[in-house]
């Protein structure tokens, strides 16, 4: 469902992703680990069509990801990590113009739409106006949103950053139940190495590099750690990270200009 070879992307001169090749079977629930900085959102950004590659290829249910990319945003649903709804609008509203633009309309949109908002516990809530909701229904309804064009590759980019363990647990559940009733495709990025453990096999970054790539078990096994989060830091380290892009030299020529300004 997802083949990427020898994917590679540079920043002025900065190699984010060196020459990445992995696959992901259909109905796999593939993990994409990584310290900040590894690499992580250039590559979700590539396979997503948001980011062009500066090498090597990638294709998600057939699709090049350079050459055709409308037909790969209309197979891949996408659930950021940063909230993206619009508050302003009901719960349904939100559907609604998301079926907009995936063209999914009249009795496709509410049969499709009233299932989602069942599945994640929030029919009732449908006319709601969404800046009134907590962080966790606002999650519930970007993963229904996401859903809703029955995309055949969905992309959870940290799905349960910030919330409390109940709604963690039902977030998975939602997640479980759909990929099981579509034999959907996930591509999962998470910094919780609990919810590495869910996955059919997991590809660690680095540097812009894969370094591992199997099942948790084997990985546990190979390094002859007993958790994914000592196998994580078995093979990345442990010092600290700066988010992807980040140059100090930046920093430093602001605080002199502020300290001019001063």
């Amino acid at each position: 469902m997802i083949e990427v070879q020898n994917l590679t992307r540079k920043f002025n001169g900065l190699t984010a992703v060196d020459h990445i090749s992995f696959d992901v079977q259909k109905g796999e629930l593939f993990g994409f680990l990584g310290p900040n900085g590894a690499g992580k959102t250039t590559t979700i950004n590539m396979l997503t069509t948001q980011l062009i590659p500066t090498e090597g290829s990638a294709k998600i249910a057939g699709f090049d990801v350079v050459r055709d990319p409308r037909s790969v945003r209309k197979a891949v649903g996408i659930i950021f990590q940063d909230p993206s709804l619009d508050v302003e609008l009901t719960a349904w509203e939100n559907l609604k113009f998301h079926g907009m633009l995936y063209n999914v309309r009249g009795s496709e949109l509410k049969k499709q739409g009233d299932f989602l908002l069942d599945m994640v516990e929030l029919f009732d809530r449908k006319n709601s106006i969404v800046k009134n909701f907590s962080g966790g229904m606002k999650r519930r309804l970007e993963i229904a949103r996401g859903l809703l064009h029955e995309p055949q590759v969905l992309f959870l980019d940290e799905p349960t950053l910030g919330l409390d363990p109940q709604t963690k647990t039902k977030i998975w559940e939602y997640i479980f139940r759909i990929q099981k009733r579509q034999d959907m495709t996930i591509f999962l990025t998470t910094h919780s190495m609990d919810e590495a453990e869910y996955c059919d096999r997991v590809a660690i970054i680095d540097r812009g590099k894969i370094i591992a790539l199997d099942a948790p078990s084997a990985l546990k096994e190979k390094t002859g750690e007993k958790t994914m989060n000592e196998v994580f830091l078995a093979l990345t380290g442990k010092d600290f990270r700066d988010e992807e892009g980040y140059d100090p030299r930046v920093k430093i020529r602001q605080d002199m200009k502020l300290g001019r300004q001063r």
